[in-house]
């Protein structure tokens, strides 16, 4: 009996060693994340394996992904400033950085900068602080200058050009742009986006989002902004309005702004001027028959 324990034990201790000397000393590469579908189910695991073929996003690196064809993985790199996009696993997507929230997964491969590109490709601030509304788009570490429509900041948290207040870069709040300061107002008439005259322009006004944060608005070309009925008007009808465009348009001009021709209608049933094309005709209809 004591014979048959110690082969049992024994036995035991091989299969032991076995099962522990089974694992690849090779190192498994770095583990994917789900897709975006399965991201927010608690119980998904990540591993190392290929869930199916496609590409993955990587858990810790925004710009890393992993391409699964077969079981096999393949370790892959977006283009410097872009990160991946994995909205949907059968597509190979690297995107603006804009269009994806990278907060879970925040770490960027080490930046190539070259002349006003932090990163080889993407959208960059000017790197002059009072250059509000000039920023610049790199493609391969090569610049294109931008400048946003007057009155407008570039925002770096959108990487489009925004009002200054919605931009909130330091230096270029609406203050610093416009050079107007909404009167103050009670909290009642505040709610209603109080408009005022520019007193620089009459074509322009304007506008005190919550009764304090200004935003320039303007009238279409003959007009100017009546500040008693507060909204455009035709400059004529504004008292000390009324010469604004006298340098700049003719009477005439201001006329055919204000009264447009319009169209005459075509009379229904009319008959149309266009010739009806002669029919051409085939072989044995040009034959004439003797």
């Amino acid at each position: 009996m004591a014979f048959r324990c110690k082969i049992i034990v024994l036995a035991c201790v091989i299969a032991l060693a076995s099962s522990q000397g089974f694992k690849s000393s090779k190192r498994k590469p770095a583990s994917p994340a789900p897709p975006a579908h399965a991201a927010s189910d608690p119980e998904t695991e990540i591993t190392s394996s290929c869930p199916e073929d496609g590409f993955f996003a990587d858990a810790e690196q925004c710009d890393k992904y992993y391409q699964c064809s077969n079981g096999e993985i393949t370790e892959k790199l977006c283009p410097d400033g872009m990160v991946f996009n994995d909205y949907n696993p059968q597509d190979e997507k690297c995107d603006l950085p804009f269009n994806l929230d990278c907060s879970q997964r925040p770490k960027l491969q080490t930046p190539i900068p070259s002349q006003h590109c932090v990163r080889q490709n993407g959208y960059f601030p000017h790197e002059e602080p009072h250059e509000c509304g000039k920023f610049f788009y790199c493609v391969d570490g090569k610049f294109n200058m931008i400048t946003c429509p007057e009155d407008l900041v570039y925002n770096e948290k959108t990487g489009i050009c925004t009002w200054a207040d919605e931009a909130k870069k330091k230096g270029c709040g609406a203050a610093d742009i416009f050079q107007f300061k909404c009167p103050e107002v009670n909290e009642t008439f505040a709610l209603t986006h109080p408009r005022y005259a520019d007193p620089d322009d009459c074509q322009f006004f304007y506008v005190c989002i919550n009764g304090n944060v200004p935003r320039r608005g303007g009238c279409k070309l003959g007009q100017a902004f009546d500040d008693v009925q507060k909204k455009c008007e035709w400059a004529r009808k504004v008292p000390e309005c009324k010469d604004w465009y006298k340098d700049r348009l003719t009477d005439a001009e201001l006329d055919a702004l204000e009264n447009p021709p319009v169209a005459k209608p075509k009379p229904s049933g009319s008959p149309s001027r266009r010739k009806p094309q002669r029919p051409k005709l085939g072989k044995q209809a040009e034959t004439v028959e003797e």
